[in-house]
């Protein structure tokens, strides 16, 4: 009889722990609950997983958490796609503003991603010319492209760029280079893309308004001065391979967000159907 009576008030000590949890597990849970309702995801989020943290055999408030959080999730993403949206608004504005300044060149028969490029620097308007001529495809990627024109090959596969202070900046060796002739002229042509360049297109655009020396580098030198309508070109393209990145990567996140409240969903429709229903 002592031994059950010890059993049986031991029993009534574990039934009330057990309330005493799950009673500060709601209270978190109401916390959360209060933080959602006013729009505050991440102190919602925050509370929900203390109570797994801090009261994790309190398996019903921990159970109602995991179903607030699919709420809570799914709100959050619907914010961040709000603001998203508002975004790529404020960037195809800037995108439209300026476009028209710009030459597209894209041949519909083979290319899906055209070019954006300063007018002063299309193909016609530049032949037997060594100069740096920029460009922005249509998703936002930028490229320089050094071209040498001469009567003898210096084979360059680089350029450094100098401005009147000394500073500098300097390609890598060119990954895609190659070499033609038009009569007696001999033509060399090297692509750096925008962050595999040294710096030297960004290098370029913080000096656009002074004098910059250009180094071809190969078997042999040759030097040249950028035109104030290269500069400003290398600016100009500079400013737009900017904002369509920018529009790129927003619309990236815009994906992400809707995967992600898919993916929620989908969670949601699993729950419900493993639910009991009432007979």
């Amino acid at each position: 009889m002592k031994k059950l009576t010890i059993f049986f008030c031991g029993t009534l000590a574990l039934a009330a722990c057990g309330n005493g949890i799950e009673k500060k597990a709601n209270e978190k849970l109401m916390v959360a609950q209060a933080a959602y309702e006013r729009g505050d995801y991440e102190e919602a989020k925050s509370q929900i997983d203390s109570i797994k943290i801090l009261y994790p055999k309190a398996f019903e408030a921990r159970k109602a958490g995991q179903a607030l959080m699919l709420d809570v999730e799914t709100k959050a993403q619907q914010k961040t796609l709000a603001y998203l949206d508002s975004a790529l608004r404020a960037k195809t504005e800037e995108f439209n503003a300026i476009k028209d300044k710009f030459i597209l060149e894209k041949d519909a028969e083979y290319q899906q991603v055209g070019n954006y490029l300063w007018p002063t620097q299309t193909v016609e308007k530049n032949m037997h010319r060594s100069f740096l001529r920029f460009q922005v495809d249509e998703l936002g990627k930028m490229s320089m492209t050094s071209i040498y024109c001469g009567s003898g090959n210096i084979h360059h596969v680089g350029v450094k760029v100098v401005a009147p202070d000394g500073s500098f900046a300097e390609t890598p060796a060119s990954k895609d280079s190659y070499e033609t002739a038009d009569m007696n002229e001999k033509i060399e042509k090297a692509d750096y893309k925008l962050g595999e360049d040294g710096n030297v297109i960004g290098f370029i655009n913080f000096n656009k308004d002074k004098n910059i020396r250009v180094e071809f580098i190969g078997d042999r030198s040759y030097k040249t001065t950028m035109s104030p309508t290269d500069r400003q070109a290398a600016a100009n393209v500079y400013e737009l391979a900017q904002i369509l990145s920018a529009m790129q990567e927003i619309k990236k996140e815009q994906e992400a967000a809707n995967l992600k409240i898919g993916f929620i969903n989908k969670k949601k429709e699993r729950k419900a159907q493993e639910e009991p229903t009432d007979k």
